[in-house]
This record gives structure tokens, C-alpha cells and sequence, in this order.
């Protein structure tokens, strides 16, 4: 039974990261990871506020493949 469950378990990790990227959860951490990491910790990140709004706002210039 063991190894069937670390399976399912494995599977729904998989799927809630899936869902996560597609829906973009984690857009704001990934963006202040890249920041810090491309152009070092003392470069100002946007606030999380403002980055949605950027986002948004680009989407809204540029709607590319949305189903909306």
C-alpha cells in the first residue's frame, strides 16, 4: 500500500503545482526571485500590487492566447 499511495501523493503534488503555474500563483515570487537574482539584492522590486497591475495591464495591450 505503500508505494501506491507515495504515487498518489506524488500525482496530486504534481497536479496543485499544474494548476499553480497555470493560474499563475506563483508569478509574483518567481518575478522577485529573477529580480534579486539577475540584478541583485539591492535593485527595487515592484510591489506585489503594482506587479499585478502591470501584468494586467500588459495582458490587456497584448491578450495574445486567453480564452477570455
Amino acid at each position: 500500500m505503500g508505494p501506491v499511495r507515495d504515487a498518489l501523493a506524488r500525482a496530486a503534488r504534481g497536479a496543485a503545482w499544474y494548476v499553480r503555474q497555470l493560474m499563475g500563483d506563483d508569478a509574483y515570487r518567481v518575478y522577485v526571485e529573477h529580480r534579486r537574482a539577475a540584478h541583485g539584492p539591492d535593485v527595487p522590486v515592484l510591489t506585489e500590487r503594482q506587479f499585478w497591475r502591470q501584468r494586467m495591464d500588459d495582458q490587456d495591450r497584448n491578450p495574445g492566447a486567453r480564452c477570455c
